[in-house]
């Protein structure tokens, strides 16, 4: 089973971010991650159409995606949207931004979008926020993994209970991804 993270990161924060997703990934037995930064070269889009689930990640700037997320959406239109090529994949999203709240649901929400326009099957967290920082969800999103990072080297931040969060959401993907491809060979 192959889970692609697409992601964009420009200081490195959201980077960190799709590498504690990756390692998710990894904890469940058979999932491979594919780690895809959209920063470089042309999207591999076959590779894309043959991995069972993909995980999008994009620092939130002004309240929105970055613009080479947004270009790699808008590229896919051609090779992917109009076959629907990736119709029954399963999608989930993270994000990063240096504000706490930074309008980072406005981000999860553009990715989901794209994902339903694309037929695809949308997983969220299924974890309670929490008031601890030290826990996991501590800012508190449903619809993906959040992550906050000071204005400082990504060897310092996001902090350990956002990269715990991005762990999970990688794991939970990977695990729904395993039921849904068991029930697919059951029929």
């Amino acid at each position: 089973m192959q889970v692609a993270i697409v992601y964009d990161s420009v200081y490195g924060h959201t980077e960190k971010q799709a590498q504690a997703v990756a390692e998710g990934v990894r904890r469940v037995p058979g999932a491979e991650a594919i780690m895809i930064p959209v920063s470089e070269n042309q999207a591999p889009w076959d590779l894309l159409e043959a991995c069972d689930a993909i995980i999008f990640g994009s620092p939130t700037y002004n309240g929105s995606l970055s613009s080479r997320l947004k270009k790699f959406m808008e590229d896919a239109t051609r090779p992917v949207w109009l076959g629907m090529k990736w119709r029954n994949k399963v999608a989930a999203g993270f994000t990063n931004s240096g504000a706490m709240h930074g309008d980072k649901l406005n981000s999860l929400i553009g990715m989901a979008l794209f994902a339903a326009q694309h037929g695809m099957i949308w997983v969220g967290l299924d974890l309670f926020a929490s008031t601890n920082p030290e826990d996991k969800n501590r800012i508190g999103g449903w619809l993906g993994a959040m992550a906050q990072s000071d204005d400082a080297s990504p060897e310092v931040t996001p902090i350990k209970s956002d990269l715990e969060t991005a762990i999970y959401l990688g794991q939970r993907v990977a695990k729904v991804t395993q039921q849904l491809l068991a029930g697919k060979a059951s029929e």
